[in-house]
């Protein structure tokens, strides 16, 4: 099918509907139990509360909402993962239609991000990363008709779906930083005024309970996410090792992307122009986070890992397309239509097989089996619901909240057994199996 103005939209929605349907049914048809940081999101929701120990609580709120309408159904939070990404799509689809007179490059814009494997095969795995996806695309949504229209309620959303971004993780201050200079520049060229300081008040008000929650706990998340970044060893090597690796990294994740972009002309020269108010405002939410976080990896000396970096990418296709657009030639599409299949095809086949051919991942966990043995020990042995799991790691505790009919709820610390005696007991022995305390029953569990 020939891509026009006539049938654009529906080729759209078509590509929407078809990533979703895919990406859905692929991992719940061949994954036995849910990936790892979707379980840990459900042992955070069992016991919601404004923040966790490793993070905010916004990706603990969406499968805590998705939990009360479709319970322990695995293929409800995998469709969950590819709403953050069809979100993502559609508002990175809506931003670039004010970029793009010729509407063939708004479509472009979007499937060019099948490239990048950040949207596609690491997307059934709802964690923090997917979950701030759609905050960042909204936040950037609102700021760029913010600066267009200077009307107060884009600015509130800028803020409320920034708030929203923060509660999800807090990687969102890269895009934050970002934003900052776009705006302060602007005010300074007198392109807006200081209306779009209203943006801080729904900023605040969405992060001010967790806020709170941070300083009576510690900041424990803010520990947590240092503790991640290597900061423990100091090395002056980490200085230079770490951002190299980062650049490798992006270089081989970004291969796929512009091997597609080849693909719509072999003479492409960027158009730059820095005076041009729509390159700047895509150069600076695009460039500008990932180029702060190289800073920050050879400043610090940490270690960018590689899945932190996918909501950074949203806007590439809409930038490259934008650079490139009066040397694409949109008549000439067969080829990278045929790259595009090809891509689209091969990763979730790939994803398959290798969730097939390798058995011993975490998602061939047996947790329904598990829940299954406890619970019929549980009968045996009292008659009250399962209210509390206490002790264990969020893997372990996670699978037994999920699956277990009676939806306990999970602590990290034990407690007095006469305190709560609806509860099971969790523990992990150093180099054993984890195992698990009801009554007077120890119960080892897989591995």
């Amino acid at each position: 099918m020939a891509i026009n103005k006539k049938n654009l939209k529906s080729l759209f929605y078509i590509f929407l509907t078809t990533h979703l349907i895919v990406w859905t049914a692929i991992p719940s048809l061949t994954n036995n139990n849910l990936p790892l940081d979707t379980i840990e999101a459900l042992a955070w929701s069992s016991n919601l509360d404004w923040g966790f120990n490793k993070h905010p609580p916004m990706s603990a709120f969406l499968v805590e909402i998705f939990y009360q309408i479709f319970g322990a159904q695995d293929w409800a939070y995998y469709l969950l993962s590819q709403i953050c990404v069809i979100i993502s799509f559609f508002v990175v689809f809506k931003i670039s239609e004010d970029f793009f007179k010729n509407k063939v490059f708004c479509l472009l814009s979007v499937v060019l991000l099948e490239g990048i494997y950040f949207y596609n095969f690491t997307t059934p795995e709802f964690n923090v990363n997917v979950c701030l996806m759609p905050f960042w695309a909204l936040t950037i949504l609102y700021l760029w008709r913010g600066f267009k229209d200077n009307k107060i309620i884009d600015w509130l959303l800028v803020g409320l779906f920034a708030g929203f971004g923060f509660l999800s993780k807090y990687l969102f201050i890269y895009l934050g930083l970002s934003m900052d200079i776009f705006l302060i520049y602007m005010i300074y060229k007198k392109k807006i005024d200081f209306k779009c300081l209203i943006s801080l008040i729904s900023f605040f008000i969405v992060l001010l309970p967790h806020l709170i929650w941070l300083s009576e706990n510690n900041y424990v998340t803010i520990s947590y996410g240092l503790h991640r970044t290597g900061t423990e060893d100091p090395s002056i090597l980490n200085h230079i090792k770490h951002p190299l690796i980062f650049l490798g990294k992006q270089i081989g994740i970004l291969t796929p992307f512009f091997l597609m972009l080849l693909f719509l002309s072999n003479k492409l020269k960027a158009k730059i122009n820095f005076k041009d108010n729509k390159f700047l405002f895509l150069f600076l939410i695009s460039i500008i986070p990932i180029s702060l976080m190289f800073l920050t990896s050879m400043i610090m000396g940490v270690k960018i890992r590689t899945m932190w970096m996918t909501p950074f990418y949203l806007f590439f296709g809409i930038l490259v397309i934008y650079i490139f657009q009066s040397k694409i030639k949109i008549n000439k599409l067969k080829g990278f239509t045929s790259i595009f299949i090809i891509l689209f095809i091969f990763s979730p086949f790939a994803y398959a097989y290798v969730s097939i051919t390798e058995t011993d991942k975490r998602t061939d966990y047996p947790g329904k089996k598990i829940a299954t043995q406890v619970q019929e020990l549980w009968n045996k042995n009292k008659n009250e619901k399962i209210i509390w799991v206490l002790g264990g790691d969020e893997w372990i505790a996670g699978n037994l909240t999920y699956h277990l009919k009676d939806r306990p709820k999970w602590k990290l610390e034990w407690h007095s057994r006469d305190k709560f005696p609806e509860a099971i007991w969790l523990c992990t022995e150093i180099k054993v199996a984890s195992c698990l305390y009801l009554n007077d029953y120890k119960i080892n569990l897989w591995k």
